[in-house]
């Protein structure tokens, strides 16, 4: 079982969901699950996100389609619409940095973070169980930290992190893993403004102990690993991706 997780072909004919898979992890993780046989579609939030990611060089992802997860019919329809489906990965999120103590701001952001992904768990649910597939979802080191300037991040990532623990239970009946990663300082365009901040960049790599910040591939091998048969006894899992920062 363990030879055979990351070998050629491991997830032939598997048919995989990335949602916020046009760029940035999402997009990584789906690329690592195309690079070994998986039939990936990626969704982002806009058309253009999505015809950029089709247009990508090299790219192995099968499709790419616009999906707002704060629609729920949307989601449904799309869901519903695939033929079957084996792995489920949630990583579509925004973030507001500096505005989501506004009420408003803090509202959008939970109803696409954290209730985004529910929506889909949800309309996927009966897939994933005649696949006896599984979810991995997108926590964040902001689900064990506060973030004082981005309230409603940290609190949608932290809401993640528990309805993996829930749906974990509740899904188990049905065969169906649920588990999360939970991603330190990656360098995606999602923390751009603190990689080009030198004195918040240093602080970060100050206290990680690897001394670099994280790369979109350093977090799709753990996805791969959650999603393979070297993982079937693992559910309920939030696993840190963070060079060592909460350990410092």
């Amino acid at each position: 079982m363990i030879a055979t997780t990351f070998r050629a072909g491991a997830f032939h004919a598997k048919s995989v969901l990335v949602s916020g898979g046009t760029s940035g992890i999402g997009a990584a993780i789906g690329e690592a699950l195309a690079g070994l046989g998986a039939s990936v579609t990626v969704t982002g939030a806009t058309e253009a996100e999505a015809a950029g990611a089709r247009e990508r060089a090299g790219s192995r992802i099968e499709r790419a389609v616009a999906l707002d997860v704060r629609d729920g019919a949307a989601v449904a329809a799309f869901v519903s619409a695939m033929r079957s489906l084996d792995v489920l990965v949630n990583c579509a999120g925004i973030i507001r940095r500096g505005e989501e103590h506004d009420p408003g701001v803090f509202e959008e952001v939970i109803e696409v973070n954290l209730t985004g992904t529910m929506r889909l768990c949800a309309a996927a649910r009966a897939l994933l169980a005649e696949a006896r597939g599984c979810i991995v979802n997108t926590a964040s080191l902001l689900s064990y930290l506060g973030g004082p300037l981005v309230p409603a991040y940290s609190a949608s990532k932290g809401g993640v992190a528990q309805l993996t623990k829930s749906l974990a239970g509740a899904y188990a009946a049905d065969g169906i893993r649920v588990n999360a990663i939970a991603p330190g300082w990656i360098a995606t365009a999602l923390t751009r403004p603190l990689q080009d901040d030198p004195m918040r960049s240093q602080t970060i790599l100050a206290r990680t102990p690897l001394g670099r910040w994280g790369k979109p591939e350093d977090v799709a091998g753990t996805a791969v690993f959650l999603c393979s048969p070297a993982a079937s006894f693992i559910t309920g899992a939030i696993i840190p991706i963070d060079g060592g920062y909460l350990a410092a």
